[in-house]
């Protein structure tokens, strides 16, 4: 059994992946915006799911998440899927949120990142970000930036597991009713990445869409351009990771 953050998980992949990692018996940490979303994670908490409550748009909010849950028992895994399509929101939750959360929390050896095929229209240019959110963000970018921080982590943290995943175009409340996608497909890899013990499951530094590892931009793997990422995120969040 594993204790597992899955961060965004009141709808949508990040409520399934919770669901199904209860199910499977794993000790289950669920992460809500606020209050009100929380009220819909009670199923969950009364199946034995742990939530934590912090909106991504406020770094003081996330290191009080990071600070409540390094005094709780330590997680094994962490699912980085709270994510926004659009708005200003985009950058402080789709990026700044899990490299502060990945800086800050002790402890876990499975780090799994949730990726988007709008990566790969992605710029690989810090100038000009708007890291605090005062104007719209590119998702694509946002994309492109967690996707990198995850092959960065993987680099530079030998002992831990760091690995992207494209969970592809689902019908969540994001996605829209009408997306291509399989939904069940859509949470199963990054569910596998964090609890499974196959010797695939235990590689690092990969880009997967549904069980496939694939080849993502190819600035990804740059590593001067990881290390200007996380210089960039150190300086403006004045946590270095």
């Amino acid at each position: 059994m594993s204790r597992i953050l899955v961060t965004g998980s009141a709808d949508g992949l990040g409520r399934a992946a919770a669901d199904a990692l209860l199910s499977a018996g794993h000790e289950v940490v669920v992460h809500a915006r606020d209050q009100e979303r929380a009220g819909a994670l009670d199923p969950l908490v009364d199946r034995g799911a742990h939530i934590v409550v912090g909106d991504f748009t406020d770094r003081d909010a996330v290191r009080r998440v990071a600070a409540e849950l390094n005094d709780a028992d330590p997680l094994d895994a962490v699912i980085h899927n709270a994510g926004v399509w659009s708005g200003r929101a985009v950058v402080p939750v789709n990026i700044v949120a899990p490299y502060l959360l990945t800086a800050l929390l002790r402890g876990p050896r499975r780090l799994v990142y949730l990726s988007s095929s709008s990566h790969f229209g992605g710029r690989p240019s810090l100038d000009g970000v708007d890291w605090r959110g005062r104007s719209a963000g590119s998702y694509a970018d946002s994309k492109l930036f967690v996707t990198t921080l995850a092959a960065a982590v993987a680099r530079l943290r030998p002992d831990v597991l760091s690995n992207a995943v494209d969970p592809g175009w689902v019908p969540t409340r994001m996605g829209g009713p009408n997306a291509p996608d399989d939904l069940e497909l859509g949470h199963r890899t990054q569910e596998w990445l964090a609890a499974d013990d196959e010797p695939e499951a235990l590689t690092t530094g990969g880009y997967w869409y549904h069980g496939r590892r694939l080849q993502p931009h190819r600035a990804v793997h740059d590593e001067a351009f990881q290390d200007r990422l996380l210089q960039t995120l150190a300086q403006e969040t004045g946590t270095a990771l």
